[in-house]
């Protein structure tokens, strides 16, 4: 049975699974569906075109779904989807997409997003990332798997950020991190592989030398671009009996290869 306070706010059209909790003075839109299990904290306001998964927990004072700070936007009915299991703590606010975009914005599973967090209109984040307090990320800004976002730290929108990649307190990113990369800085800038996460998600010391093998092909050679690109993809083929270092590499050059902003240097 919905544990929802007499003081909450929930519209007769929203779609409730039958034990998701409401605190006090929330408000719940009409075009919201929130999952079982899911636990709102007092004085949130989810709206908008709004899909939020099993077994989420919001804490106090969040707004999820609103209308993008965008000023193409003219009202059309854009969505946010959120996945299970996510932590989304106080004044974290969460937008839906624009129609310039694919109109969706998404929240992956098992993300933990800290406080005053902001994601913007059409974002793609990924699942198990961590948003440290304070940070910002602004439109169509993709966020993958594992990811770790420092507190205060901005990023421009279109920027991409991949896997596995840590980027520093305070730090300004301005183009795309690419996987398993440590940045910082105003603006950001590589510091090598991120090891000891790499370690603790069971990468292998195999995959992780290949890897800290394929960032100095990169980023200490000397090479082009182009040039780099080319040695990586060799590393690819030497290590092809290795399936897990292999798919590593490849996701490292792929991704690389498809940056449009440019990547960090």
């Amino acid at each position: 049975m919905n544990q929802i306070h007499a003081s909450a706010v929930v519209d007769s059209k929203a779609e409730l699974a039958g034990d998701v909790e409401i605190g006090p003075y929330s408000v719940i839109g009409p075009n919201v569906k929130i999952g079982a299990g899911t636990k709102v904290g007092s004085h949130t306001v989810i709206e908008g075109y709004t899909t939020i998964g099993k077994d989420n927990h919001f804490a106090h004072f969040a707004s999820i779904g609103g209308a993008p700070q965008d000023m193409k936007y003219r009202g059309e009915p854009t969505q946010l989807i959120i996945g299970d299991r996510n932590t989304i703590r106080e004044f974290t606010t969460i937008h839906t997409g624009t129609a310039q975009d694919v109109g969706i914005t998404r929240i992956g599973s098992d993300n933990w997003i800290m406080s005053y967090v902001h994601i913007a209109h059409d974002c793609q984040v990924g699942n198990h990332t961590i948003f440290s307090s304070n940070a910002q990320i602004a439109g169509h800004v993709q966020v993958e798997d594992w990811a770790i976002m420092g507190g205060m730290s901005g990023v421009h929108q279109f920027v991409r950020i991949g896997q596995h990649v840590m980027l520093g307190g305070a730090s300004v990113l301005v183009q795309d991190i690419p996987p398993f990369v440590i940045a910082a800085g105003d603006k950001a800038t590589p510091h090598g592989i991120n090891v000891e996460g790499l370690k603790r998600r069971g990468f292998s010391s195999e995959t992780i030398s290949a890897l800290r093998q394929a960032y100095k092909v990169l980023y200490k050679d000397g090479l082009s671009f182009e040039d780099a690109k080319v040695e990586i993809k060799k590393m690819i083929t030497a290590n092809a009996a290795d399936v897990a270092t292999t798919e590593k590499l490849t996701q490292f050059h792929d991704f690389i290869a498809a940056s449009t902003r440019g990547i960090i240097r």
